[in-house]
């Protein structure tokens, strides 16, 4: 019996060791190069011939929209006018908060992180007493609404966060008085047109 299984085994080497032979005597094809072929590119063996190939960057094609009617195309032109307008604002508070987070996150003690959230607090407030306060009532209500998008959270949630609920109460009841609801939260699907907006702008290549 022990010879039977030395015989067997002997032959699945042989076998093994004659295919593998053969393998490596198969000669590879490579392409013809010309004189201007000086880029080195990765290849696939393909039944022994070395096929080049360069990976390409991903394409997104967009079809091109049809209205209805005039009144249709000038109602999307004025919202793509007000996304690409605020965009910018809720890009820099995703930006700022991340910061924030992170310095709140190296913090030592609660004055260090107070005075952080303070400063922070501060650049926004800048930011709106320079460019914000203009924004037309349409321009910040999609404004609310990209800041939870950029964010993960409403605007009353981080007010909510950072000064505290009282404070937050306040904004909010303000903001209802010019038509604002600073818990207002972002749905792509329900959103479909400023979604479309932002993902054709640029804004993240």
């Amino acid at each position: 019996m022990k010879f039977y299984r030395l015989f067997f085994l002997s032959i699945v080497m042989i076998t093994a060791a004659s295919a593998k032979g053969q393998t490596g005597a198969v000669a590879v094809k490579y392409p013809v190069l010309g004189k201007n072929d000086t880029i080195r590119v990765a290849s696939t063996n393909e039944n022994g011939e070395m096929i080049p190939w360069i990976p390409l960057s991903e394409v997104t094609i967009y079809g091109y929209r049809i209205f209805k009617t005039p009144e249709d195309r000038a109602a999307y032109n004025r919202l793509r006018y007000n996304v690409m307008k605020v965009m910018p604002y809720a890009l820099y508070a995703k930006r700022r908060y991340e910061q924030l987070e992170k310095d709140l996150a190296l913090a030592t003690d609660k004055k260090t992180q107070k005075g952080l959230v303070k400063q922070c607090d501060k650049e926004i407030k800048d930011m709106f007493n320079r460019e914000i306060k203009e924004l037309t009532i349409s321009q910040g209500q999609i404004l609310t609404k990209l800041i939870d998008r950029e964010v993960g959270r409403t605007t009353y949630e981080i007010v909510k966060e950072t000064k505290g609920g009282v404070t937050a109460f306040l904004y909010q009841s303000v903001a209802r008085v010019v038509g604002h609801n600073l818990k207002s939260k972002y749905n792509p699907t329900e959103e479909r047109d400023i979604e479309a907006i932002i993902l054709s702008s640029g804004f993240y290549q």
